[in-house]
């Protein structure tokens, strides 16, 4: 009874946080987030340099933009940090989202370097109504110490503070007093962004964020249960025919509530989800064939080499060789089976593959974030 009781309680919290979230606006130090105008300083004699390579960075209209120093962090163009993960940035008016997604399609912006730059104090917005999109995934950003910070607008360019760029590259972000400079290393219209390399529908629209409906009752009142395995269906590239749900359940996990969906086809091919219960971004995945039996190898063919298996994963989650910074890629011998392990980095995720030494079949991937 106790636990029963209990169980109840926690679901009932559940669905009480998500109430709270999605019948208004976000609230942030007790008022509703929304644009703060505060005082930053454009901060030209800051060196920013990625891998050793000192960088400039131009609008898409060929004007050059500095770092931007505010509270002690500094901000860098969103649209500049995407030309250096090899994504493209859209920017969507109707939503106020930025998102970083793909293969980049188009070459960076070159333009006119400043004649004399000077380091100058400007009026700019911090935006924690902004969302900004990574491969899917909405991210939120901290400092140091744990604390949000926001994204920043200033004359029609978004940015980010470095650490935060630094997570989503995947690098280490340090700092030199010294020289004043920082470095990341290793692994027009009514829009008020400009400053992208496309422009989302309602980037002339002048509209304003939508908010999130109101719940309805019960234990599933955030997207809901059948919308949470309806996009773990989607992404896996299978139907409600093709499997068997083993669990869909709401939880409350590292300060969030999501959906744990789980299911198995009927190779006992058996795929793993967390689905955001308020956003249904997909938090973490995981295919696992370990009862499967693939075809028998032929061991008289030639193993496909590391390369290659290397390319079969990257491909498979969707990435260019340019976005990941490989962590493993060897030959293993498990079960018999002849496989190459590859485990890489995009970002701020890691994705870990079994793939078969002479098919190149995908076996096993996981995708999680290197922060958990």
């Amino acid at each position: 009874m106790r636990k029963t009781n209990k169980t109840w309680f926690v679901r009932w919290i559940g669905v009480l946080m998500c109430a709270v979230m999605l019948g208004g606006a976000l609230v942030v130090n007790g008022a509703a987030a929304s644009a703060a105008t505060v005082s930053a300083t454009v901060s030209p004699d800051i060196t920013v340099k990625v891998d050793g390579q000192t960088q400039t960075f131009f609008t898409v209209s060929g004007t050059q933009v500095h770092p931007i120093l505010y509270n002690g962090t500094t901000y860098l163009p969103v649209r500049a940090i995407g030309v250096l993960m090899n994504k493209n940035v859209n920017w969507d008016q109707s939503t106020l989202t930025v998102t970083l997604s793909g293969t980049r399609t188009t070459s960076a912006a070159a333009g006119v370097l400043d004649e004399n730059p000077t380091k100058r104090v400007v009026q700019a917005q911090l935006r924690p109504d902004f969302t900004i999109v990574v491969d899917g995934a909405s991210r939120a950003f901290t400092d140091a110490n744990g604390a949000a910070v926001y994204p920043m607008l200033y004359s029609g360019t978004t940015y980010l503070p470095l650490r935060a760029i630094g997570g989503l590259m995947g690098k280490t972000v340090s700092w030199d007093a010294q020289t004043r400079t920082a470095s990341l290393s290793g692994g027009s219209g009514d829009s008020l962004v400009t400053d992208a390399d496309s422009f989302g529908p309602g980037a002339n629209a002048g509209q304003t964020h939508p908010q999130p409906t109101q719940p309805g009752s019960g234990a599933d009142s955030c997207i809901g249960e059948a919308k949470a395995r309806s996009i773990a269906l989607n992404h896996a590239g299978l139907t409600e025919g093709q499997v068997t749900f083993i669990q869909t359940k709401l939880d409350h996990d590292k300060g969030r509530w999501e959906y744990e969906v789980e299911f198995y086809t009927a190779g006992y091919q058996e795929y793993d989800y967390e689905i955001d219960a308020l956003t249904g971004e997909i938090l973490e995945f995981d295919y696992d064939a370990e009862h499967w039996s693939p075809p028998q190898q032929n061991t008289n063919a030639s193993k496909i080499g590391v390369e290659k298996a290397k390319a079969a994963a990257v491909g498979h989650a969707g990435l260019s060789s340019g976005q990941v910074s490989f962590v493993k890629a060897k030959l293993d011998h498990d079960d018999g089976r002849w496989t190459y392990e590859i485990e890489f980095i995009s970002g701020t995720w890691e994705y870990e593959y079994e793939i078969d030494a002479y098919s190149g079949a995908v076996l096993k991937y996981e995708r999680e974030s290197i922060y958990d």
